[in-house]
């Protein structure tokens, strides 16, 4: 045998090992990565669009605040002719508005941190599944592991 022939042959066997990795393996795998991306910048995006309304939702407590202070105002001016029991009425009943007004907006700033959340374990634990179906040459079957993906799913 001739030793450049040898060599020849395995330059050859390596250029058609790169063409197969570029253009079988290559493709999926960055599509995979991109989709990931996506997801992730996707996810971070609806968490700052929650800050965001969370920020909004405080400015306009603040500002139902204020105008609650300037009706309390009116009926303190009004309350001096009438009893002292209907000025402690109006103040109460502003102030409970405005502590329901921030709780709701408050829980409903925790339901979507808690959807997106739970969207993001879901997803995680679908492609730690695929990745180790990838590892293993062979399929996870997720009925039968399905105790071992809830745990997974839940130190996520």
């Amino acid at each position: 045998m001739n030793i450049n022939l040898t060599m020849l042959m395995q330059a050859v066997a390596f250029g058609v090992f790169i063409w197969f990795c570029a253009r079988f393996i290559w493709p999926p795998l960055m599509r995979a990565i991109e989709t990931r991306q996506k997801q992730i910048a996707d996810g971070l995006a609806a968490g700052e669009e929650g800050r965001q309304n969370l920020s909004k939702a405080e400015n306009r407590i603040a500002q139902m605040m204020v105008d609650a202070k300037s009706r309390a105002s009116e009926i303190i001016a009004q309350g001096e002719k009438l009893k002292g029991e209907t000025v402690e009425q109006a103040r109460n009943e502003a102030k409970t508005e405005a502590e329901r007004i921030l709780a709701s907006a408050k829980a409903e700033m925790e339901q979507e941190i808690h959807r997106a959340r739970d969207a993001l374990r879901g997803q995680v634990a679908e492609l730690a599944i695929a990745g180790a179906a990838k590892i293993l040459k062979r399929e996870v079957d997720p009925k039968a592991h399905a105790d071992l993906l809830a745990e997974i799913e839940k130190q996520l």
